[in-house]
């Protein structure tokens, strides 16, 4: 008798959380970049400072034109107007609608504290699942199979898990996010660069595991 859910169970949890999330952060779900900005979330939260002061394209632009007034003085604005003959205002019907312009908020990343909740989440929710099932333990190898197929040399695992890991986290953020970001989360928004990237992880691991298991 298998302890896990059954597949149905588990793809309605992971579609809750995927949609969930959504709704919560108008941001798509991915856990490599939150890793990465959690890892350097000195930088993250100067940003988010950053950002919290121009909330939206309209304040920037005038503070922009404000600092350029202090360093050149409020004579500097109008010198192009005035040699091209355009000192006359735009239309306001120029400017295209304030509902037209996508919002400055989703187009930044989510609340570095949300993701940083979400990796707590991440790791608390496979602890609790695995504690309260019976099937917890500490354990220093990667299984028989791991043993027969690829090394039984602690040494040789370590170096073999370790650049594993690196080439894990390098392909990720070279194909914009992970199986999470691309394969949950972008898959159900339903983005064409979601469902190549999602395409090719899962036809990569098929061939390697069809590699390990029937030729090597």
């Amino acid at each position: 008798m298998s302890t896990y859910w059954p597949w149905w169970a588990g793809a309605i949890g992971l579609a809750l959380v995927t949609i969930n999330h959504t709704l919560i952060t108008d941001r798509s779900l991915g856990v490599s970049a939150a890793w990465d900005r959690v890892l350097h979330w000195r930088r993250e939260r100067r940003l988010e400072q950053i950002d919290e002061e121009f909330t939206d394209d309209q304040a920037l632009a005038e503070a922009l034109a404000a600092a350029t007034a202090e360093h050149f003085g409020t004579g500097a604005s109008t010198v192009p107007q005035e040699r091209y003959g355009a000192s006359q205002p735009l239309e306001a019907d120029a400017e295209p609608a304030a509902d037209e312009r996508p919002a400055a908020t989703s187009l930044r990343p989510a609340p570095l504290v949300t993701q940083a909740a979400l990796l707590m989440s991440v790791f608390l929710g496979g602890l609790i699942a695995a504690v309260t099932s019976g099937r917890f333990h500490l354990r220093h190898d990667m299984g028989p199979g791991f043993r027969h197929l690829v090394t039984a040399d602690p040494t040789t695992m370590t170096a073999v898990l370790f650049v594993g890991g690196v080439l894990v986290g390098f392909g990720t953020r070279l194909a914009g996010g992970c199986s999470s970001g691309h394969g949950l989360s972008g898959c159900g928004r339903l983005r064409p660069v979601s469902i190549v990237a999602t395409a090719v992880f899962f036809g990569t691991a098929v061939v390697v595991s069809f590699l390990l298991w029937k030729v090597i």
